[in-house]
């Protein structure tokens, strides 16, 4: 990028803070009472608890700076009818005004230590885990809708070196190490449009919880990363609706309740590509189907046509009952598709043939849950999930005269039991039981020559956990530990995963946090050929069988698949003062288990079957700032040093992990003056390790490509600038519009993504290059009820 583009950029952050200089007119006028608490927080160096729904529709006046906080409390009580409770000399409690007979039993919330972490909607708890809030989400550069796994690429450590939420890269890991829950079942599919698009709705998503290290004892899997999205589940009696359409998807969806105790959620999104066509959508399909079948032939060869056709959609429902104050019980569905189906035309031996091929790919999940209350104390939840991946494609090769069948099918079952005791609202105790039954099938069948290979495994598991959790009566000490033992019964293995978190506020602005875990997993994803699956969905699913070498039962030699194990430590320093926040965490995770096959080698290690770990440093550091809730802004850096060591591969010496990422940058800024919302943002990173060929020793009469040493260079430095407004405004008396609009990759740079080489029919070394994203606008139109 030019010196000149990247002046403007600067520019007009300047001009977005001197904006915050002159917005200083308006403190009379009532504004929503999440902007009042900001200021008020600030100014008085303290920190609001509350529920959304508390706050939800509330306005106030900006209180003079002369008045005392209690006296603040007070114009607050009487402006906006709630209660405001002073815990102690920095946490305020909001909460509903109730009659006496209801205010006996106070408890304390969960301590927020940081909010509008980035953005609004974006807070992180003293235990380390953050929290989004789709309904309360502000704006980030380059999303004009809150995607769930693109927002979270926002935060310090988590990136996807491939642009997509379906290769989301946590402190080192795969994505497969990324364990996702929609409302507590496990998720096999993360994506539409083959990555490019979160297949979770947002505007029926409550709550997402990120954990990278520290992680509660009731979480099995997800040995990088825990990501946790929870629907609302309680009944308010109130009814929402809303929908809306962008240049890719159109979607709506209602909170509806049925009777006093009963409430129906769902939603429905469905892409408009097959329908019409958008310039984002063609620079979505050049992106997503760039190296795959569609694109990989030689038109010069009888003269091929291909035309596509390709769709997706999801669709949610919950349904609640409370049966009882004290007895609660939920269903939940969720349905994610894309299809795609394109027709190969060619003139063989002066006709006309025609071949249809097809990729399909599903997640279907179901779910129950019943909750009782048994006192203020004690309550218990029995929840009962499935969740079933499948993943089909037939590929027609016209001119071989070939068929290929794939697929790889999920079956997840699972049955929990979980206890929470609050002694107090200074000691909770958490614990469990969970069993899981996980099924996973691959088949390949071929017909010419004839090919068939079915496998199918099954793994169960039993696990118990406990966790205490202890928070100081000043709140400045937070700390939780606890266990998950895990028993396989087909592997007779015993695994032990003590979890921790830290927490100690020292010098009032000043917080310590210790974190650490050790975790398992027994599904991961590989690839056997790159284009599998047409190219587009190359990854699949296995069950682990913990062999660490290649062994041959009844003719067929099986493949190692070890159970995944980690280890990571992290300790990390925290300011956060007058709304700047200061943050530097350094951490260490090892990995071990891991195969050649996991990983996506595209070098001299594509075919080799090899057990191995990886193992990664780095430190994450955060500046944020915000001013007067006008204007925010924040760098984040990242540094991590990431290494393979595969005993049977490169002398055993230690070399770059395929997803190391030495440096990573972001800097963004974020403007909001009444319902005008705008941001912008850089986000630069070290370019991916890659393999080059080694010509000096390259025989030309071999029909393999000689290499130098494995991920000892590297790709081009990636650069990315993006921008986003959003307007809202009020239709009628309850019904808002929401118009936005984003620009992806403003500057149009040209990233090399990954790069590897094949050889041509003259056995010359061609080099295969995989871009980015260009230069992608986007414009959504929403109305709220």
């Amino acid at each position: 990028m030019s010196r000149k583009g990247t002046g403007y950029i600067f520019i007009l952050l300047f001009f977005l803070n001197v904006l915050n200089l002159n917005a200083q007119t308006i403190q009379k006028e009532k504004h929503s009472l999440t902007v009042v608490l900001k200021i008020i927080e600030t100014r008085y160096n303290i920190s609001f608890s509350y529920a959304d729904a508390t706050i939800q529709n509330k306005k106030a006046t900006i209180p003079d700076e002369n008045l005392s906080l209690d006296d603040v409390l007070y114009v607050l009580k009487k402006e906006t009818k709630l209660d405001f409770e002073l815990l102690d000399n920095r946490f305020v409690a909001i909460k509903i005004n109730k009659p006496l007979s209801l205010q006996n039993n106070i408890q304390r919330l969960d301590e927020v230590i940081i909010t509008n972490y980035l953005t609004t909607g974006i807070t992180k708890l003293n235990d380390g885990i953050i929290t989004i809030k789709p309904e309360t989400f502000g704006i980030l550069p380059g999303l004009i809708e809150p995607d769930v796994l693109q927002t979270i690429q926002s935060l310090p450590g988590v990136l996807s070196i491939d642009e997509t939420v379906s290769n989301i890269n946590i402190r080192g890991g795969t994505h497969d190490q990324n364990l996702l829950l929609w409302d507590g079942i496990k998720m096999y599919q993360s994506g539409h449009f083959f990555g490019l698009i979160s297949a979770f709705n947002p505007y029926t998503t409550k709550q997402v919880n990120v954990s990278k290290n520290g992680t509660p004892a009731k979480y099995g899997d997800g040995i990088s990363s825990i990501i946790d999205m929870q629907m609302p589940n309680k009944i308010d009696n109130k009814f929402k609706a809303g929908g809306g359409f962008n240049l890719i998807n159109a979607d709506v969806f209602a909170k509806i309740p049925l009777t006093q105790n009963t409430e129906l959620q769902i939603s429905t999104r469905r892409s408009v590509t097959d329908l019409i066509v958008t310039p984002t959508y063609d620079l979505y399909k050049k992106r997503v189907f760039q190296d795959s079948d569609l694109t990989n032939f030689n038109r010069n060869d009888n003269a091929i046509d291909k035309n596509e056709a390709f769709y997706f959609y999801d669709i949610t429902a919950k349904f609640l009952y409370d049966i009882t104050k004290k007895d609660k019980i939920r269903l939940q569905f969720l349905n994610v598709n894309n299809k795609l189906n394109y027709e190969e035309q060619a003139n063989i031996n002066d006709r006309n043939e025609a071949l249809n091929s097809k990729l399909s790919q599903q997640n279907l999940a179901l779910g129950f849950s019943y909750t009782r209350d048994w006192n203020s104390k004690l309550s218990t939840t029995a929840q009962v999930n499935v969740s079933n991946y499948d993943l089909d494609a037939t590929n027609f090769d016209i001119i071989n005269n070939q068929r290929l069948i794939q697929e790889n099918k999920v079956i997840d079952g699972s049955a929990k039991l979980d206890i929470n005791y609050k002694h107090n609202s200074l000691l909770k105790l958490n614990g469990g039981y969970q069993f899981i039954e996980v099924g996973i099938c691959n088949l390949e069948d071929v017909n010419n020559p004839i090919f068939r290979s079915y496998i199918r495994d099954v793994v169960r598991s039993h696990s118990l956990y406990a966790e205490a959790a202890f928070l100081s009566n000043n709140a400045k000490t937070n700390i939780k530990f606890g266990n998950r033992t895990n028993y396989f019964p087909k592997f007779n293995m015993v695994l032990n995963e003590p979890r921790l978190s830290l927490s100690q506020r020292f010098f009032n602005y000043f917080r310590f946090e210790i974190l650490g875990e050790l975790k398992s997993q027994t599904t991961a994803q590989i690839i056997d050929l790159q284009n599998d699956f047409l190219g587009i969905e190359n990854r699949r699913w296995v069950l682990s069988n913990n062999n660490k070498e290649v062994i041959t039962i009844n003719g067929k030699n099986i493949q190692p698949v070890p159970i995944l194990k980690s280890k990571q430590t992290s300790i990390g320093v925290h300011y956060n003062k007058n709304k700047l926040l200061v943050s530097a965490e350094g951490y260490l995770k090892k990995v071990d288990g891991i195969t050649t096959r996991s990983q996506g080698f595209q070098n001299q290690y594509q075919f080799v079957n090899s057990v191995g770990s990886y193992k990664i440093k780095g430190i994450d550091f955060l500046v944020n700032k915000q001013f007067n809730t006008i204007f925010s802004t924040w760098l984040s850096y990242s540094y991590s040093k990431n290494n393979y060591t595969f005993p049977d591969l490169n002398s055993g010496i230690s070399f770059p992990n395929n997803t190391d990422i030495r440096h990573a940058l972001a800097l963004s800024g974020i403007y909001t003056y009444n319902d005008i919302k705008l941001a912008l943002g850089l986000n630069w990173h070290s370019g991916k390790p890659t393999t080059l060929p080694d010509y000096a020793n390259d025989d030309p009469n071999d029909n393999t490509i000689a290499y130098a040493l494995p991920n000892a260079n590297n790709l081009n430095d990636y650069f990315r600038a993006d921008c986003s407004a959003t307007y809202s405004l009020d239709v009628t008396d309850t019904a808002t519009a929401i118009v936005g609009l984003s620009v992806w990759n403003i500057f149009n740079r040209k990233n090399i993504i990954n790069t590897y080489y094949t050889l041509d029919a003259d056995k010359n070394v061609i080099p295969i290059e995989n871009i980015s994203l260009g230069i992608t606008p986007n414009v959504s139109v929403r109305v709220n009820f």
